[in-house]
């Protein structure tokens, strides 16, 4: 059966990971994808052959993160049976092989060294998890094998001028929290006529890369003062950073902060009188955060999200069509977990038909910076120039908890020269 939902820009929240059971996937080949070579041209080339190409990752479905890891992998499968049914790209089936990394960074880089250079494949699709992508990332670079989507905002997959050798072979997709700061800088600027911004941000990751993209664009933009404060990750009291930041009449706040501290500093925002306009991470764009901030929140002051993909796209049809031909679980016909897995590969095939000629490394590359990859499901990317920053044309969405997404439609996608040319 088949439903389409309200247009929600879902975040692929969760900086967290998916899996199986640390063996290969019942899709997957382990060990019989063909020994590395070099084409004619000196191009590196490993698991492909004339009718096949060998893809991998490795993503916890199994134990806590299941809920998240099972629909991802099977919108990466729903892709896959669509493509291969179609005769596969360039008379080329994919075949995915997968392991379980139990949300382990060190099984999650032993896994990603036996892919490599045990099942050599020829890319790794759609690597998930902060954990995992931080104890990864470096293998990644240094092997140069081509890696397409990271499941997770980290900022350490973010670079403006990649090159080969400094992270060329690798694709961010879902927005990178540097990226996403600099855009939060550019509404601040150009949607709320902010001149003066508080920032409360966590000392994380998360938080560290936010406030450090929010610094990087307000200097580009000029005359913004920002009023930041620091807070530990899941603190229970805030009460000093919130009043601080309040303290300098600011125009405009942003929780820097992923779910687990998100809550406190919008409920303490009310609870001090705030009436400024907030901005906060994709990653808090759900209900059960609504859940936890209406009672103090609404009515008293609006708080606006970030998004990156549109449930509501002309490719939910065929998405739904093919992710009930790999999963009767009905849940994941409205999954937005589902839809990234779905997203990611999408992107990798659209590099596969660019390449013309022989398929290697380096052909592909360049397949991917030739032109912007497309989101069926949110705007397109744009690799060129070694631009490794992830989406950067974001929706700005309205907390509401008066219905039942919990969020609405604020503003359309847009890039930060038309947010700012507003």
């Amino acid at each position: 059966m088949k439903r389409k939902v309200l247009a929600m820009l879902m975040a692929l929240a969760l900086v967290f990971v998916l899996g199986a059971c640390g063996e290969p996937a019942e899709d997957g080949a382990g060990g019989d994808a063909p020994a590395a070579t070099t084409d004619d041209a000196g191009g590196f080339v490993q698991g492909v052959t004339d009718d096949r190409v060998y893809i991998g990752n490795t993503v916890s479905t199994s134990g806590a993160l299941a809920p998240v890891g099972v629909p991802f992998q099977a919108g990466i499968n729903a892709y896959i049976e669509m493509v291969n049914s179609r005769g596969g790209v360039h008379g080329r089936q994919i075949v995915y092989i997968h392991y379980d990394d139990e949300w382990s960074p060190e099984r999650g880089l032993a896994f990603l060294d036996g892919l490599i250079n045990d099942d050599e494949v020829f890319a790794i699709v759609g690597q998930f998890g902060t954990p995992i992508i931080g104890a990864t990332f470096r293998t990644l670079v240094e092997t140069g094998i081509p890696t397409v989507y990271f499941a997770a905002g980290t900022g350490v997959v973010y670079n403006e001028n990649a090159t080969d050798g400094n992270g060329r072979n690798t694709f961010p997709i879902q927005p990178v929290f540097p990226m996403e700061g600099r855009v939060f800088a550019a509404w601040a600027a150009g949607t709320f006529e902010a001149e003066r911004i508080g920032v409360i941000y966590t000392s994380d990751d998360a938080g560290e890369d936010l406030i450090g993209g929010i610094r990087q664009e307000a200097a580009v933009i000029g005359g913004l003062e920002i009023f930041a404060e620091q807070v530990a990750p899941g603190a229970d009291d805030v009460t000093a950073a919130v009043a601080s930041v309040l303290g300098n009449d600011v125009d405009v706040v942003i929780i820097a902060s992923i779910q687990g501290t998100f809550s406190q500093i919008a409920n303490e925002l009310a609870n001090q009188g705030n009436t400024a306009p907030t901005l906060t991470t994709y990653v808090n764009v759900d209900r059960t955060q609504v859940d936890l901030v209406a009672d103090t929140v609404w009515g008293q002051y609006d708080i606006f999200g970030s998004s990156w993909v549109d449930m509501s796209a002309a490719e939910l049809d065929e998405f739904q069509e093919w992710i009930a031909v790999v999963s009767d679980d009905e849940a994941f016909l409205t999954s937005s977990f589902a839809v990234t897995g779905w997203i990611a590969m999408h992107a990798f095939v659209q590099g596969l038909e660019r390449v013309e000629g022989e398929l290697t490394w380096a052909s592909f590359i360049d397949a991917m910076e030739s032109a912007p990859v497309a989101n069926p499901f949110g705007s397109a990317i744009d690799f060129s120039n070694g631009s490794r920053v992830g989406t950067q044309d974001l929706a700005l969405w309205r907390l509401n908890p008066d219905i039942i997404e919990g969020w609405e439609p604020h503003l359309p996608f847009m890039s930060m020269e038309e947010i700012l040319a507003r």
